[in-house]
């Protein structure tokens, strides 16, 4: 576990801020672009921004999170799935796209910020949202723009010691994936070949940004330009309210305008010549502000997405994430690393080994036996200035639910039946929901169907017929054993047991010699492929609970 990062953010912020405005609200700030769906390398966007907005409100200091949803920018590509003829809207304003194909929602933006918000809402993070579509149609930003075409030479001329350097390249797949998403960096600077403007209109006629402005008057403001479409016009920008600065402008413009102090950047912004990097230049000698603090957060691997359904698509969201986990742990993946360290998100089975640490933590937390910079994660994961986020009330760990849900397909009766011989004062499955739930959906979801359990109904009696001697003997003393050991421990001792039995020894002795461990394998592989026709499977003790005494002697042919 890292140092904890948070209060050291949360330390320089305080004092930047009290140095630019003593007395006023610290203002920590997030960007998201819904020209798609909103992944989990996003979240990182807001998540860094919020632990630290947080931080800050947890030691009583006024502190706002501001979230611009960066509506305004072109529709750059039809994605996958998506109707072809939705590229008649390249070009135009995400929030005069219309919706993908039976969205609920106005337009395509609306459409993909709302599962955002959604999530957001259910991780406790707290924002003030501000559509860009809104600032600059109703005029907000009027004076900002007017002044950036005064100075446009300044900002030519800033941007002109960038525009050869090497802009980053994606490493990985999911490296891709997130630069993809990312379609802000990737805009025009506002060169063109009748000078630079940084200031584009979109066309009156057609609505897309295919267009070039080719004059400018900085005494009437009158600003003319023509479009790919065949439309030109004249406009007066004092009054013109259908175009934005284009993104290495828009983005200084905005931290000067809501006075930011901390907004981080991933590293496609933090190339050399990249919008963090230039902006830095920009704030300072075009608009006369400072430029935030703004740490460069690294990348958000997937494990298991080659598993994931082929009709999802991209890379998975914050709700799909949380389909399969609470809310807490969530919180904690991003809470844990310094926004500089690239961690990965699993689907697979490793998703089990993540609650088992988690779970870990929890335990060592209430005891008083965690490291402070793991208590303050931990803490940070469970709540937040405002808010406690609920927890499941008996948390069974996750891979036995996820054993049991698997074996049961979703049967409540069977399910509250098995998971009461682990915990015999379960009352009812609300109890262990909501991770009950989220472990069913990854089942359910994200286990491969040749992976999914299938108990076998009838005893496989051609293996059985094979079966030498011993082999037999080690089901017959399984067998004998079962109403005995009818626990998940005593079954674990069990299963463990049998090798040692007829090997000499003691069910219960302390022995692990290689021959033993590979005893034990044999008889495990040769229980599953009775059980349930394959090597491997859940946890033997889970699975024997499951299938029940009488069906287990059944399948062993004893």
């Amino acid at each position: 576990m890292d140092a904890d990062w948070v209060a050291r953010f949360a330390d320089e912020v305080i004092a930047e801020a009290e140095r630019r405005a003593p007395g006023k609200p610290v203002v920590c700030a997030s960007g998201l672009s819904p020209s798609g769906p909103i992944h989990l390398g996003n979240l990182r966007e807001v998540m860094t921004p919020h632990l630290v907005a947080d931080e800050i409100r947890r030691r009583g200091v006024e502190c706002v999170h501001i979230l611009s949803w960066d509506d305004f920018d072109r529709f750059r590509k039809v994605p996958a799935g998506i109707d072809p003829s939705w590229n008649e809207h390249i070009g135009k304003p995400l929030t005069s796209v219309p919706a993908p194909p039976g969205s609920p929602y106005p337009n395509w933006a609306e459409h993909f910020k709302a599962p955002m918000a959604a999530a957001l809402a259910e991780m406790g993070v707290e924002f003030r949202g501000i559509s860009q579509t809104e600032m600059y149609t109703s005029g907000a930003y009027r004076d900002q723009v007017l002044l950036a075409m005064r100075e446009r030479r300044t900002i030519d001329a800033i941007l002109g010691q960038y525009r050869t350097k090497a802009k980053v390249k994606a490493k990985d797949a999911d490296e891709a994936a997130a630069l993809e998403g990312s379609g802000a960096a990737a805009e025009d600077d506002g060169s063109g070949l009748g000078g630079y403007y940084p200031y584009k209109p979109y066309c009156s006629v057609c609505n897309r940004d295919l267009t070039t402005v080719t004059s400018y008057d900085d005494e009437t403001t009158e600003l003319s330009y023509t479009c790919a479409c065949g439309h030109g016009e004249t406009v007066i920008l004092a009054e013109h309210t259908w175009g934005k600065l284009v993104w290495k402008v828009d983005w200084p413009m905005r931290w000067a305008y809501e006075g930011v102090v901390f907004e981080p950047s991933g590293v496609d912004h933090s190339s050399p010549g990249s919008s963090f990097i230039v902006g830095g230049q920009i704030i300072r000698e075009v608009f006369g502000a400072d430029q935030p603090i703004g740490p460069m957060y690294a990348f958000v691997g997937i494990s298991g997405m080659a598993k994931m359904s082929s009709s999802k698509g991209g890379v998975p969201t914050p709700a799909d994430a949380l389909s399969i986990m609470e809310p807490s742990l969530l919180r904690w993946l991003y809470a844990r690393r310094r926004p500089n360290q690239s961690f990965k998100i699993s689907f697979d089975q490793e998703i089990q080994r993540m609650y088992d640490e988690w779970d870990t933590l929890t335990r060592k937390v209430a005891d008083g036996s965690a490291l402070p910079a793991d208590q303050a994660a931990h803490r940070r994961a469970s709540g937040t200035a405002s808010v406690t986020l609920p927890v499941t009330p008996r948390p069974l760990p996750y891979r036995t639910l996820a054993s049991v849900a698997d074996i049961t397909t979703g049967d409540e009766k069977q399910t509250l039946r098995i998971l009461r011989e682990f915990d015999p004062e379960i009352s009812d499955l609300d109890e262990l929901r909501p991770r009950l739930d989220r472990a069913q959906h990854w089942v359910s979801t994200y286990v491969p169907a040749e992976e999914r359990t299938q108990v076998r109904e009838e005893p496989d009696t051609a293996l059985l017929g094979t079966l030498s001697e011993t082999e037999l003997a080690s089901l017959k003393l399984l067998s004998d054993g079962l109403d005995d050991h009818w626990s998940l421990d005593g079954l674990t001792t069990l299963v463990y047991g049998v090798p040692k039995v007829q090997a000499g020894l003691d069910l219960a002795a302390k022995a692990a010699t290689p021959e033993l461990k590979a005893a034990q394998r044999t008889f495990f592989a040769l229980l599953y492929r009775l059980l349930v026709g394959r090597e491997t499977g859940p946890r033997l003790p889970t699975l024997l609970l499951a299938v029940g005494r009488d069906q287990v002697r059944k399948l062993l042919g004893t």
